[in-house]
């Protein structure tokens, strides 16, 4: 069974998309905060990654989903389209085989089963990785993080701008979460209030119940820039990255035997950062910014 990285608010997230192609658009250890709208660099700029020969490889089939914006969701026309199926785009680019690319998509718990049965050749779909598909899949290296951020209601009155700023104050989370188990561990000064789910949460963080909540970087982003949110609410400190809450990150997944196909997938990905063609693509689909 694949595991989704959650993104539940689909109307929401539909209507960011139609906004943004109106117009141009603290931790510790493996914890790592930056600022602003930059979107970190997960590869060396001096590595080096052998492009390896696919002459033989008649050809590369992405599988991808529908119901995961803004990385990939039907357009107008029905067709896949999103970040992540222009980043397939990219890379059948830099690897010399456009015209031997396709991409197809299936609902997400179809992915694995049929990756198995060899009607794909690479997943790319937002799965999380477990331990259980890391022992049984390959995945090429983390193109994007998905970060957790605070949101804060404006009205609320914090001295300072950082974490700190929220000792003794009401911090929204969703209860059992791991981003529940992350504030507690890394802001334990903080007073958590839980809820059921994270509409409830936003709600009352709107209503200003709570004085800023703990939660997904990508779908805070999203509701604080959308209608629902009324301006209510803005984004302060962070991002704050956790491998061992958050995952690994957004990776491509392909079958064990396809050593050669991963290492492609490496050198392309590398490639798209270091020309900064990865980080277009991340502006295309997130002119607000998560970082």
């Amino acid at each position: 069974m694949l595991k989704k990285i959650g993104l539940n608010f689909r109307s929401a997230l539909l209507a960011l998309l139609v906004l943004a192609a109106a117009g141009p658009v603290q931790g510790r250890a493996q914890e790592a905060r930056t600022g602003g709208t930059a979107f970190p660099l997960l590869f060396d700029a001096r590595e080096r990654l052998a492009k390896p020969d696919l002459s033989g490889v008649a050809r590369l089939r992405f599988l991808t989903s529908l119901d995961f914006p803004p990385f990939n969701f039907a357009d107008s026309t029905g067709r896949p389209a999103g970040f992540h199926v222009d980043l397939a785009r990219e890379i059948c680019a830099e690897l010399d085989i456009t015209a031997r690319c396709q991409i197809q998509a299936m609902p997400f718990e179809e992915l694995r089963p049929a990756l198995d049965r060899g009607e794909g050749d690479a997943i790319i779909a937002g799965v999380a990785i477990t331990d259980e598909l890391r022992a049984n899949y390959l995945f090429s290296r983390p193109f994007m993080t998905l970060p957790a951020r605070f949101l804060r209601n404006r009205a609320a009155e914090l001295k300072g701008e950082g974490a700190a700023a929220l000792k003794g104050r009401p911090l929204g989370v969703v209860g059992k979460s791991v981003h529940e188990a992350m504030a507690r561990a890394y802001f334990p000064d903080a007073r958590p209030v839980l809820f059921p789910d994270q509409e409830a949460m936003l709600k009352a963080l709107k209503e200003r119940k709570v004085d800023a909540v703990f939660a997904d970087g990508v779908q805070l982003a999203f509701w604080a820039a959308g209608p629902e949110a009324d301006k209510c609410c803005s984004l302060f400190d962070g991002p704050y990255y956790s491998t061992r809450y958050l995952g690994e990150g957004l990776t491509i997944m392909m079958r064990p035997e396809d050593s050669v196909l991963t290492q492609a997938m490496d050198h392309a990905l590398l490639t798209l950062s270091r020309e900064g063609r990865l980080k277009e693509l991340y502006l295309r689909y997130f002119p607000y910014g998560l970082y």
